[in-house]
C-alpha cells in the first residue's frame, strides 16, 4: 500500500477545490500534501551511518517514484490555483516587455555576416547568414521553430562552420540531459547528411581540409566528458577514431580550434588543474602534441597570436593569473616569459587578440575592467565606466584584422547594449540597445547602489541592489536576496526586464557577493570552498541580518534565491538562520551533497572533488555532512518554500529537491508552504523555449508575490 496521496485522488481533490473555493486562499488548509513511504535505507562511511528514509526515490525509471512527482505537482496546483489567473497575468506581462521579432548584432567571419533571429511569436531563434553585405540574401540556416515541432524540449548548439563556407556542423539535445548529437548540414543544397554522432557535448571543431571534424565523447553512464573523437566526412560514426581518452575522472576534456586557425587544442582540466594538447589544422591525421604537462593546482588557458602562445596562468602562485608568452617551437611551462604580471588586486580574467592590439579582461575591488594595449607599446588605456553596478565584458570578436573591439555594457537598473569601439580613434559606436517594450519603462524610475555588510569575522562582503526610485527604506519594503556562491563563478549585478515586474510592486532585488565567487578576485573563491565552504552560508546570512538592519527590508519580508549550487545555499540557509526569511526560493538545488558526492557514478561527481572535497576522506565527510542540507534537516520552523527541479536533470538529480521535500514535510514544525514543482520534461535549465522559461520565473514571481498580498 502506497502512504502517499495518488495522484488521481489528489487531482481530484484539486478539482473540487477549484470548483468551489475560488477567491477563498483559506480553503487551501483543507488540501493535503503527499507523504511519501519511509523505506530506510542504511548508508554507511567512515564508521557512521546515515539512515536515508527517501533512498527509494532515486530511479526515475520506478512508476512509484514518478507517481510520487505527480501528486506533489497536483498538491502545488491545487494549493496555488487561486494565483493561477494572476501567473498567466504576470507572463504576459513579462512576455510583453520583450521585443518578439528581435534579433543579434551581426558579425562578419570569412566574407559572411552571421544573425541570429526571432519572429513574432515564436518560441526558438533562426540562425542565418547573408553573403559580403547585410543587404544580401538571407540565408536561412537553422530554423530551430521548424526543428523543435516534435519536441517537448529542444536545444541546438554547437554550430560550426567548415573552413569554405559550405557545411556546418550542429548538435541537438531532445531530452534535457545535455547528451548532444552532431550531425553535419550543406549549407548549400540544405541537405543534412546522414553522418549522425550521440551522446557529444554538442561542440566540435573543422580541420582545415572541410572533412575532418573532431568532437567530444560522453561516459553514457556518468556523462563526463572524457574522449575525443575524429570524424572524417562521409563515414559511420563507428569508424571514428580515438584520439585522446582522458583516464582522470577529476577531469573533463574538450576541443577547439585557436581564432588564428592554425591550430587545434583539446583541453582537459578538473577544478584546480589544466593541461593542453595541440596539433597544427592543417595535419588533422597527426599526432597531438602536450603544450605544457599538467601540475597539480597550476591552471592554464593559451590564445595563439603570430608565432607565440599567449598563457593565462596562475604558474608560480599567481593566485589572481597572470599572462605569459611562448614560443610555438617550446611551449613546456619551464620556457613561459611574463607578459602581464600577477597584481594582488586585480583579478585577470581573459584576453582577447588583435593584430594591433590585445584587450584585457580585469575585475579590481569586483568591478569589470576593459584594457586596451598596442602590441608595440604606444599607446594603453582603459574604458571609462562609472557605476558601481555595472556589467562589461567582451562580445563576439572573430577577426584578428580590425581595430574595432566589441563589448557589452549594461547597468543593474538599465538595458545592455552592444559597442563598437575603434581602438585607434577612440570613438565608439553604439550598434544596439536593448528595447524594453510595453510603454511604462523609463531607466530614470530606478536607482541601484552598492552597499557592504560585515560578516562575523570581520570580512566585508558586497550587495549590489537595485529598487524603484519610490521604494521606502524603512523596514517594510519586500526585498529578494540571490546568490550563488560556487566554483568561483561570478554574478554580476546585470538588468533584467524581468525583473522590472518585482521591482514595480515594491520589491528591492539585492545581489550577494558572497565568498565561493569571484566577485573580489581569486582569493575570494579560495575562501569560500573545500573546508571554508561555510562562509558562503555565513556571508549570505550576514548580508541579510544587515539588510534588516539597515531597514532595507525585514524579516517579514525578506526573501532569498539561489539555484543549483546557489539551491544547496538555500538549503544550508533554511536550516542555520530560518527565521530570517518570509520565504525561499531554491531551484534545481544540490542539497544531498553527501550521497552525491559518495556516488561516483552520477555525472559531476568525481570532477567536483576540488571543489567540495572527497568525502572518501574523513575529513571532508564529516565537514561535508556537519552542511549538508538533507542531513541537517532538524524539528524546527521553516520559512516557506517553493522548490523547482527537472525530471532529466543531469546537473542535480531530481531525487536531491524531491528527497528534501519529503524529509522537510516529515519535520518541519510550521503551517508554512512547501512546495515541490518538477518539470517532467525538462533538466537543469528548465524549459527550451524563450517564453516557456518566463513561465517558471511567473511561478516563483507569484510565490512571493503571494506571500506579500500582492496577489489579487
Amino acid at each position: 500500500m502506497k502512504h502517499y496521496i495518488s495522484n488521481t485522488h489528489l487531482l481530484l481533490l484539486c478539482l473540487i477545490f477549484a470548483g468551489s473555493c475560488k477567491n477563498k486562499k483559506d480553503k487551501s488548509m483543507d488540501i493535503q500534501p503527499p507523504i511519501a513511504k519511509k523505506n530506510p535505507t542504511n548508508l554507511e562511511k567512515h564508521g557512521d551511518v546515515r539512515v536515508d528514509n527517501y533512498y527509494w526515490m532515486n530511479n526515475r525509471e520506478d512508476q512509484e517514484v514518478i507517481d510520487y512527482l505527480n501528486a506533489e505537482n497536483s498538491y502545488y496546483a491545487a494549493m496555488t490555483a487561486h494565483t493561477k489567473e494572476f501567473q498567466d497575468q504576470l507572463f504576459t506581462e513579462m512576455k510583453s516587455r520583450i521585443k518578439e521579432d528581435d534579433s543579434s548584432v551581426p558579425y562578419k567571419l570569412d566574407g559572411y555576416w552571421y544573425i541570429s533571429r526571432y519572429e513574432q511569436g515564436m518560441e526558438y531563434p533562426i540562425h542565418a547568414r547573408k553573403k559580403e553585405s547585410l543587404e544580401a540574401q538571407e540565408e536561412i540556416m537553422f530554423d530551430c521553430n521548424e526543428m523543435a515541432k516534435e519536441h517537448e524540449y529542444f536545444k541546438l548548439r554547437g554550430i560550426s562552420v567548415s573552413p569554405d563556407n559550405t557545411l556546418a556542423s550542429f548538435a541537438t539535445d531532445t531530452v534535457s540531459r545535455r547528451q548532444y548529437t552532431i550531425q553535419i548540414k550543406n549549407l548549400e543544397t540544405g541537405e543534412i547528411y546522414p553522418d549522425k554522432i550521440e551522446n557529444t557535448t554538442g561542440s566540435s571543431a573543422w580541420a582545415n581540409d572541410g572533412k575532418t571534424l573532431f568532437y567530444t565523447k560522453k561516459d553514457p553512464v556518468t556523462l563526463r566528458a572524457d574522449k575525443i573523437y575524429r570524424h572524417k566526412l562521409g563515414t559511420p560514426s563507428e569508424e571514428d577514431v580515438l584520439v585522446f581518452h582522458e583516464q582522470d575522472d577529476t577531469y573533463n576534456t574538450f576541443v577547439y580550434k585557436t581564432k588564428s586557425r592554425k591550430y587545434i587544442v583539446i583541453g582537459s582540466v578538473s577544478t584546480l588543474t589544466s593541461e593542453y594538447q595541440i596539433l597544427k589544422a592543417d595535419d588533422p591525421e597527426g599526432d597531438f602534441a602536450i603544450f605544457s604537462p599538467r601540475e597539480r593546482g597550476v591552471e592554464y588557458s593559451i590564445s595563439h597570436y603570430n608565432g607565440s602562445f599567449y598563457i593565462l596562468t596562475n604558474k608560480d602562485k599567481a593566485t589572481n593569473f597572470k599572462l605569459m608568452r611562448a614560443f610555438e617551437e617550446k611551449t613546456d611551462s619551464g620556457s613561459w616569459e611574463e607578459f602581464i604580471p600577477h597584481r594582488e588586486d586585480v583579478l585577470l580574467e581573459d584576453v582577447e587578440i588583435f593584430k594591433d592590439y590585445y584587450v584585457l579582461s580585469e575585475r579590481e575591488n569586483g568591478l569589470n575592467r576593459l584594457k586596451i594595449s598596442r602590441w608595440d607599446g604606444k599607446d594603453s588605456y582603459y574604458l571609462p565606466f562609472e557605476s558601481e553596478t555595472y556589467v562589461a565584458g567582451a562580445s563576439v570578436n572573430l577577426d584578428f584584422n580590425t581595430k574595432v573591439f566589441r563589448y557589452y555594457y549594461n547597468e543593474m537598473g538599465a538595458p545592455y547594449a552592444v559597442i563598437d569601439f575603434d581602438m585607434e580613434e577612440k570613438t565608439k559606436k553604439i550598434l544596439k540597445e536593448q528595447e524594453v517594450l510595453g510603454g511604462t519603462f523609463d531607466k530614470a524610475n530606478y536607482r541601484t547602489k552598492r552597499v557592504w555588510a560585515t560578516a562575523a569575522d570581520g570580512v566585508k562582503i558586497p550587495i549590489s541592489m537595485v529598487f524603484h526610485k519610490n521604494t521606502k527604506f524603512d523596514g517594510t519594503s519586500p526585498l529578494l536576496q540571490y546568490a550563488y556562491g560556487s566554483y568561483g563563478h561570478t554574478i554580476d549585478p546585470y538588468f533584467s526586464s524581468v525583473r522590472l515586474s518585482l521591482l514595480d510592486r515594491g520589491f528591492i532585488f539585492a545581489i550577494a557577493h558572497v565568498r565561493g565567487g569571484e566577485y573580489l578576485g581569486r582569493p575570494w573563491y579560495e575562501d569560500g570552498k573545500l573546508l571554508n565552504k561555510k562562509n558562503t552560508f555565513t556571508d549570505f546570512i550576514d548580508c541579510s541580518k544587515y539588510l534588516i538592519e539597515e531597514k532595507y527590508t525585514s524579516a517579514q519580508h525578506l526573501y532569498a534565491s539561489g539555484g543549483s549550487a546557489g539551491g544547496l545555499l538555500m538549503g544550508a540557509v533554511v536550516n542555520i538562520a530560518p527565521e530570517l526569511y518570509k520565504g525561499v526560493i531554491a531551484s534545481v538545488p544540490f542539497v544531498d551533497v553527501v550521497t552525491t558526492m559518495l556516488d561516483d557514478s552520477i555525472p559531476l561527481t568525481t570532477g567536483e572533488y576540488d571543489e567540495w572535497g572527497n568525502p572518501n576522506d574523513k575529513e571532508y565527510y564529516a565537514y561535508m555532512k556537519s552542511y549538508s542540507p538533507y542531513d541537517n534537516v532538524g524539528a524546527k520552523e521553516y520559512p516557506n518554500l517553493y522548490v523547482s527541479t527537472g525530471l532529466h536533470d543531469s546537473q542535480v538529480q531530481y531525487w536531491e529537491p524531491a528527497k528534501w521535500v519529503a524529509k522537510l514535510r516529515e519535520y518541519k514544525t510550521d503551517d508554512n508552504q512547501l512546495f515541490l514543482d518538477t518539470n517532467m520534461d525538462a533538466g537543469h535549465g528548465g524549459s527550451s523555449g524563450r517564453f516557456e522559461a518566463l513561465k517558471e520565473t511567473a511561478k516563483e514571481y507569484t510565490f512571493i508575490l503571494n506571500l506579500e498580498n500582492k496577489v489579487p
